[in-house]
């Protein structure tokens, strides 16, 4: 940790500066960021008049900057930037704010190759500062009850994961994130595909082999929006993942079988809904709940959809445990909750799966780093 930043008393609040109020900034960070205990929203980095009015209105004494580099003069009034700008923009970001000595949080992907995310790292470890990248989607409601499923021994030795994040959305929004600009780093591969790697490794553990299917089916369309990843764990486990814009009738979330049991289930977490229609998480109130109509099921030998298996209650979704997480990492010593290593690591995999995709073969990641 930096001197400034370490001189800080343990009950100070961490001053925090976000940088861009689109999406990610708005949606997620912004109100996850205010409603932990202990994170105070400073400054918001934007120019746009319209989003400086979003983000007075519900924060009141917030502050404003047109550009990121307003913020390193004054490093000593800020305990944490994090970066929600678009994709090209982040590594560079996130090396100013190492550099003027502040932590980092970035939303995913963290970089464009897992070469320069490897390189932050170092950067973070040599300034001894926190450098962590928003998976939020490791504190999804299935994913957390999966998860708790996999480490109870519930499915026996997991042989199969498959997942899909899929929607349908047959005309092209455009904007960045659809762009085939190899510099935006757009598509879903580095889009959904993230997340879906992300919790595969979380989950399992680390890959040997990658294989692909990309493709851009939407007329007008520029970057992939229909892509399959195959991945072979270390473990033995097989990861089947899929997400796609043009999903007409979508899969199940999870499909998860084991040598006991399997486990199925349907439908979206609810916080990405929740905090888009302007829904908050506060203290000691229900968060991330879905009704028992959404819950998957466990069992063996019959779908179900024809009844098969017992229900399964999912956790609660729990967004908000990763800013906790991260006021515990800042201010008590306690772990980063995604590290920029493990961001690498996801990296690598999809960027084997780029090459997969453009080539037809098959990648093998042993002996690359």
């Amino acid at each position: 940790m930096s001197d400034a930043t370490s001189a800080r008393p343990a009950a100070a609040p961490v001053r925090v500066a976000l940088v861009g109020y689109g999406l990610a900034g708005s949606v997620f960070h912004a109100p996850l960021i205010a409603a932990t205990e202990g994170l105070v929203l400073d400054t918001v980095v934007t120019s746009s008049p319209e989003r400086r009015e979003a983000a007075r209105a519900e924060f009141g004494e917030v502050r404003f900057a047109d550009r990121a580099d307003e913020l390193w003069p004054r490093a000593d009034e800020l305990d944490l930037v994090v970066v929600a700008s678009p994709n090209k923009t982040h590594v560079a970001l996130a090396e100013a704010a190492l550099r003027a000595g502040l932590p980092v949080v970035v939303d995913k992907p963290l970089a464009g190759t897992a070469a320069e995310a490897r390189a932050l790292a170092a950067l973070a470890e040599e300034q001894g500062l926190l450098l962590s990248v928003f998976q939020n989607r490791r504190w999804d409601n299935d994913f957390r009850t999966l998860a708790a499923l996999v480490e109870a021994g519930t499915l026996g030795d997991v042989w199969r994961f498959e997942s899909r994040f899929e929607r349908w959305r047959p005309k092209p929004k455009g904007g960045w994130r659809e762009s085939g600009r190899p510099e935006e780093i757009g598509g879903l591969l580095y889009d959904l595909g993230s997340h879906v790697v992300d919790q595969a490794l979380h989950l399992f553990g680390p890959v040997d082999r990658v294989y692909a299917e990309s493709d851009v089916r939407r007329s007008g369309a520029e970057a992939d929006d229909d892509t399959f990843l195959a991945l072979r764990h270390v473990s033995g486990v097989r990861s089947h993942l899929y997400v796609s814009s043009t999903a007409a009738q979508l899969g199940p979330r999870f499909r998860v079988l084991g040598s006991v049991a399997g486990y199925v289930k349907y439908g979206l977490d609810p916080q990405e809904a929740a905090l888009r229609a302007g829904e908050r998480p506060l203290p000691r109130e229900p968060w991330g709940v879905e009704g028992e109509a959404m819950w998957g099921r466990v069992g063996s030998g019959e779908s179900p959809l024809t009844g098969g298996g017992t229900p399964e209650p999912t956790l609660p979704g729990d967004y908000p445990a990763y800013y906790r997480a991260i006021h515990a990492a800042l201010r008590e010593g306690g772990p980063n909750p995604v590290t920029a290593l493990e961001a690498a690591d996801a990296l690598t995999v999809l960027e084997a799966a780029r090459e997969s995709a453009r080539t037809g073969a098959t990648v093998d990641l042993v002996g690359r780093v």
